[in-house]
């Protein structure tokens, strides 16, 4: 899982172990100064990949690109076989530009 810093509480972090999903979650600053204060007994850092993080922007564009159709960004289809149709004819035309 990618996701950013709002995601790095520790509840989180611990419900992502307990059902085996690998994380790249950057640590706050606040954290980082919370465990360098509790000094060995604050633990080691998080395993953090900053090349696997830095791909996740390409997701982001990708949905911010699929936003600028109304119907896509506001749902408007109520079955899961349209909405999939919308999607595929968005990322069509997206393509073609």
């Amino acid at each position: 899982m990618l996701a950013d810093k709002a995601y790095t509480h520790p509840s989180t972090r611990q419900a992502l172990r307990s059902r085996r999903i690998k994380a790249t979650l950057p640590e706050r600053a606040d954290q980082i100064a919370r465990r360098k204060a509790k000094s060995s007994a604050g633990g080691r850092p998080p395993a953090f990949d900053s090349g696997l993080y830095k791909l996740r922007n390409v997701v982001e564009r990708c949905f911010n690109r699929l936003k600028q159709f109304r119907g896509l960004a506001t749902r408007y289809a109520k079955r899961a076989a349209y909405h999939r149709a919308e999607i595929v004819l968005a990322c069509i035309i997206l393509h073609l530009r």
